[in-house]
């Protein structure tokens, strides 16, 4: 029987610092990465899917030498289906990497990014960029695209589920196929909420016509799901919750951190609004859409992160994967 994989000392040493183990599955997708193998990753909510997908990517960064070309090389590319999750996933990642003092440079391309930026990215690349498959295309799309990405030797796909099903997953299939001609080296790495047929996103994965190794993970948090009835007046059209403002504020006032999503911008303009006339009590509440100003998101974000505000009114522009900690309550 061959040792169970560990993690170099570096690294172990780093969640031994934290009062941390490696789960089971970060331990088995970091194993099968690092032997250069494609992989699919099903793991719950809070289950540390993102760090599982980048472990092996920060090891051979940490003890890389010169790449193929002799010029900087980006390393890893992370896919993400919403920039918010990008930046959120960037700004996560930095953690490790300053705690255990790695020399890794990364940076996020995504329509917010300048142009100058992007051409200084293109001449200099960073050793792990995330981004979205609408940037992606965009940049294979471009001149010298594959001498640029000759060196890639990782694609993480987070929140596969997310993309694989519709037409931004056909697309992005052709701009991963592309990649695994250019840079023959390079392995794919999904990373998934839990979904009832794991098969069809392996069959997604497997760029290079082989079927992708599939790690599970069990356990994870259950929600508390309930409709929420009101005992307001329910008007006999529209698609609003705005007559509930109320009750919805109520809800928000004893939560610890509110997400409240709603379908359309104009939507939460006016929800977020009403909540407002109702916060009589003072609570942070902020707005959230892919209509306001990228500093403006910026600073939403990074209040979620630091758990200095109260609740979110926002589109689908926070739905997927972003690891806000505080967050207790999900309002529909």
């Amino acid at each position: 029987m061959l040792p169970a994989f560990t993690l170099p000392d570096r690294f172990s040493d780093w969640f031994s610092r934290r009062g941390w183990s490696p789960r089971s599955h970060q331990l088995e997708l970091t194993q099968a990465a690092l032997d250069g193998e494609s992989a699919l990753l099903i793991a719950p909510t809070g289950g540390g899917k993102t760090l599982a997908g980048f472990l092996a990517s920060l090891i051979e960064l940490e003890q890389r030498g010169k790449s193929n070309l002799g010029r900087p090389a980006l390393h890893t590319l992370y896919i993400s289906p919403l920039k918010a999750l990008a930046v959120d996933v960037a700004r996560n990642l930095m953690t490790p990497v300053e705690e255990m003092g790695l020399d890794i440079r990364i940076e996020t391309r995504t329509g917010d990014t300048p142009q100058s930026k992007r051409q200084r990215q293109r001449a200099n690349p960073p050793d792990i960029l995330l981004t979205t498959p609408e940037q992606l295309a965009l940049f294979i799309a471009s001149d010298h695209a594959a001498e640029f990405f000759a060196d890639l030797k990782c694609v993480i796909i987070d929140e596969i589920h997310a993309i694989a099903p519709g037409k931004r997953g056909d697309l992005l299939s052709l701009g991963l196929a592309t990649l695994a001609q250019w840079a023959p080296a390079c392995r794919f790495l999904g990373l998934s909420a839990t979904v009832h047929d794991p098969s069809i996103l392996q069959r997604w994965l497997g760029v290079r016509q082989d079927q992708p190794a599939l790690i599970k993970s069990s356990g994870g948090v259950s929600a508390d799901v309930e409709i929420m009835v009101s005992e307001e007046r329910i008007p006999w059209s529209g698609h609003s919750g705005r007559f509930a403002a109320a009750e919805v504020y109520e809800r928000i006032k004893s939560a610890k951190m509110a997400l409240v999503f709603v379908n359309t911008r104009a939507q939460a303009e006016l929800m977020f609004q009403e909540l407002w006339n109702e916060n009589e009590d003072g609570l942070a509440i902020a707005l959230h859409h892919g209509s306001l100003a990228k500093d403006q998101r910026r600073r939403v974000e990074a209040a979620m992160a630091s758990g200095a505000i109260k609740a979110v009114v926002c589109t689908s522009t926070l739905a997927l994967g972003i690891g806000w900690g505080e967050v207790d309550l999900v309002i529909q």
